[in-house]
């Protein structure tokens, strides 16, 4: 099967996103992400733990990403940005990280494992939270989200439009210095 036969064909797609969806579950639980106490000892900045998953997920990401774009099997779908959505997303997110002390990621994962409170607090959350992000993104659209307009996608276009490389190596190198200094500080 080729990835041409992957994105036409939508029970293949839905079953990898199963699939894939109960692989980042498990290494969330395993990771200990699920856990409040971890998401509050990362917002107090004595557990480092989720930087460490967040981090390694970014990476991951960023250098598989780029290889597939190298080979020509992807390509990159960017919304526009604006300093609008970025700062009411941002205020929403991290409200609900705040309040709960999970995000989206670790609700599902956390529920998975049997937390009443992710099923209650974060699954009813994200249900009512999508179902009012339905109702007003309209005016969304037409408000907030127009306020701010960004000249620049990503980081390579931010920088004249540089070959990906030119950012995606030095980024993974800071990745990779931040880690050590992490575990260098026992944090």
């Amino acid at each position: 099967m080729t990835l041409d036969d992957i994105r036409s064909n939508r029970p293949v797609q839905m079953g990898l996103a199963l699939l894939f969806g109960i692989v980042f579950g498990f290494l969330l639980v395993r990771g200990g992400a699920t856990h409040h106490a971890v998401i509050w000892g990362q917002l107090l900045l004595y557990d480092f733990t989720v930087v460490k998953i967040m981090l390694s997920a970014v990476l991951v990401g960023m250098v598989g990403f780029q290889i597939l774009r190298s080979l020509g099997l992807a390509r990159a779908h960017v919304a526009p940005p604006t300093l609008g959505t970025h700062l009411v997303g941002g205020l929403i997110f991290g409200l609900g990280f705040g309040l709960l002390g999970l995000c989206p990621g670790t609700v599902g994962g956390a529920i998975g494992r049997g937390s009443i409170d992710a099923l209650i607090g974060g699954g009813l959350g994200l249900l009512i939270g999508t179902f009012l992000f339905a109702l007003v993104y309209p005016r969304v659209e037409r408000g907030i989200a127009k306020v701010g307009p960004l000249r620049w996608k990503t980081l390579p276009d931010l920088l004249g439009g540089v070959n990906p490389w030119v950012v995606v190596i030095p980024m993974g190198v800071l990745i990779l210095a931040v880690f050590w200094v992490l575990e260098s500080l026992r944090l």
